[in-house]
């Protein structure tokens, strides 16, 4: 467990510690349960409000209005809101970084000594997509966060400790699959990559008035249908 996940121990029983109580005997949970689904529930709720307004937009009381708890039980899980902040973004990052890295990795295997850019993006972002689309509302809101927090400082460092080495995986199999291209053209090629994929999570929803309904910003389906073979043809660009 991290830092940014480890509850701080309450300094004194107070309002907090008898509410768990009670509710613990009403619910014939045990200490540890309830105090598990306490925290879930505390990090969807600051989930949802920091994919809304980011790390300054959001208060640790908004948080505890909307679990509908006192300040004091969330002070229990929490040092302060920079701490809760990292929790929620740790929550899933582990999730969807690993399963990328599992993915690319079997590419790998699979396509042996002959790796394609396609191939590749597909194996990067249709995982991601994927999951985002088939976890429901909830990874839908943490795509909506990561988008929202990875254009910040305090994001972007996050980005760094978890999802550069799958990052990193990627451009390597890139690498091969275009050996004659140089490295800043790779980079380059990750970075529209990247900011595509951002955009799509963020779901601001004006793809849906641009295009007068045609297109949805949810509609994740749709973008995996096209986006791997529409970078793919961007990195391939890059060589003219």
């Amino acid at each position: 467990m991290t830092d940014a996940t480890r509850p701080t121990p309450a300094r004194k029983k107070g309002a907090g510690s008898k509410l768990k109580a009670a509710s613990t005997k009403r619910s014939g949970r045990t200490k540890a349960e309830q105090r598990a689904e306490s925290l879930e529930q505390i990090l969807d709720a600051a989930e949802y409000l920091f994919s809304k307004s980011g790390l300054y937009g959001v208060t640790l009381r908004d948080v505890a209005l909307r679990v509908g708890i006192h300040t004091t039980l969330l002070h229990y899980y929490f040092k302060d809101k920079q701490h809760l902040f990292e929790a929620v973004f740790a929550r899933r990052a582990g999730v969807t970084s690993g399963r990328r890295m599992e993915a690319l990795e079997q590419y790998e295997t699979e396509a042996g000594d002959s790796p394609t850019v396609v191939g590749a993006l597909r194996a990067f972002l249709d995982t991601d997509l994927d999951l985002y689309y088939e976890g429901g509302e909830p990874w839908m809101n943490y795509g909506t966060f990561g988008a929202r927090v990875s254009m910040t400082p305090e994001g972007a460092k996050l980005m760094d400790v978890y999802f550069d080495p799958v990052v990193l995986k990627l451009v390597d199999i890139l690498k091969r699959a275009l050996p004659d291209y140089s490295d800043e053209d790779i980079f380059w090629g990750y970075h529209f990559v990247t900011g595509a994929l951002m955009n799509t999570l963020a779901r601001t929803g004006r793809i849906d008035r641009l295009s007068g309904g045609i297109c949805q910003s949810d509609d994740f389906p749709a973008v995996k249908k096209r986006i791997a073979k529409f970078m793919a043809a961007g990195f391939l660009a890059l060589k003219d």
